[in-house]
């Protein structure tokens, strides 16, 4: 069975940091594209960034490059987000998703989804 745990999500003031978790089990991690995305109401969930399977690349969304760290940890068959000078507007359900197939971070190519956690950006 295959389960995806997101953790680490809070509340942060604007330009601090956070480091949310996806602790895989039922699969291993690195023989899949992982990927992050975020929701908030009203609006589609957005890709944030994905590793990719083939290459083990690492690919971000416009929004979110230069201030967001995506890595894995196999030994954990963890995947971490690494978030640093938080914005507003980056307040959002944060989940993670695998997939085996595919290269690209849209959310409806995944297959395989964690529950979310809450990161609220707010001073």
């Amino acid at each position: 069975q295959v389960q995806l745990v997101e953790s680490g999500g809070g509340l942060v003031q604007p330009g601090g940091s956070l480091r949310l978790s996806c602790a895989a089990s039922g699969l291993t991690l690195d023989h899949y594209a992982s990927g992050w995305f975020r929701q908030t109401p009203g609006k589609q969930r957005e890709g944030v960034g994905f590793i990719s399977r083939q290459d083990g690349s690492v690919h971000y969304a416009d929004s979110v490059k230069g201030r967001f760290t995506i890595s894995r940890d196999n030994t954990k068959n963890t995947m971490y987000l690494e978030m640093n000078s938080l914005k507003p507007e980056d307040t959002a359900i944060y989940s993670c998703a695998v997939d085996p197939m595919v290269v690209d971070f849209l959310p409806r190519h995944y297959d395989y989804w964690g529950q979310g956690t809450q990161v609220t950006v707010s001073p």
